[in-house]
């Protein structure tokens, strides 16, 4: 970002803890703020009328929420709720649109995310499409392994279940044959990740394109953590 386009919006900057399952967005409401995120991980999850859901796009230290107002638009189709708890920097909605409208070389910068995060979303829906659940399992591990200080996971069966769209029996089925072949360690509420190396090549090429992008637009994401 450009040093006179922070200017812009650093006044406005505050700090905020985000706890678990906190709703940063909320579907077909006016997006209030949007966060910069520093720790932690939110997803953005997409919805049935009947109430199913499912994870379509992941936010960690590497960008932000509310990129609909990026676009010209004060609201999302999809909901985003902190995954992980973590930490963000906000800015009111207002405060950030008057200076997307002060300065082109801001929105053509956040343009970028928003061009990334179109091509995360397309790789979720084509892994979700095409591939076992041990591969959409083993992409979502790294993904997570991306934004997260070290290899541990506090997550439930459950919840996984829940952000891959699928029955818990199925998850735990699989994160047992992930164990099996020491990819992972499965405890209760906690994954371990042990061979990254395996679970990139048990992904199946699902991962790594979208990781490419961000690199290609804005930089390593790996560098972006440190």
């Amino acid at each position: 970002m450009m040093p006179d386009d922070l200017a812009l919006i650093q006044p406005y900057m505050t700090r905020r803890g985000l706890p678990l399952r906190a709703m940063l967005v909320t579907p077909d409401t006016p997006i209030e703020a949007v966060h910069f995120m520093e720790h932690g991980i939110a997803a953005v999850i997409a919805r049935t009328a009947s109430g199913h859901g499912a994870e379509v796009g992941f936010i960690g230290f590497e960008g932000m929420t509310g990129a609909s107002l990026v676009m010209g638009d004060d609201r999302a189709a999809h909901a985003c709720s902190m995954l992980f708890e973590g930490e963000a920097i906000r800015i009111d909605a207002t405060h950030f649109n008057a200076a997307l409208a002060a300065s082109p070389t801001l929105r053509l910068y956040l343009l970028r995310f928003v061009n990334y995060m179109q091509t995360q979303t397309g790789c979720t829906a084509l892994a979700n499409a095409q591939l076992k659940l041990e591969e959409r399992l083993a992409r979502w591990l790294l993904m997570c392994d991306d934004r997260l200080p070290d290899e541990r996971m506090a997550i439930t069966h459950e919840f996984l279940a829940s952000m891959l769209g699928v029955r818990r029996p199925g998850v735990t089925i699989t994160l047992q044959l992930l164990e099996g072949r020491s990819l992972i360690r499965s405890r209760r509420g906690e994954v371990i990740i042990r061979d990254r190396a395996g679970l990139i090549e048990l992904a199946n090429g699902s991962y790594g394109e979208a990781e490419a992008e961000y690199a290609r637009l804005i930089g390593d994401i790996g560098a972006a953590q440190a």
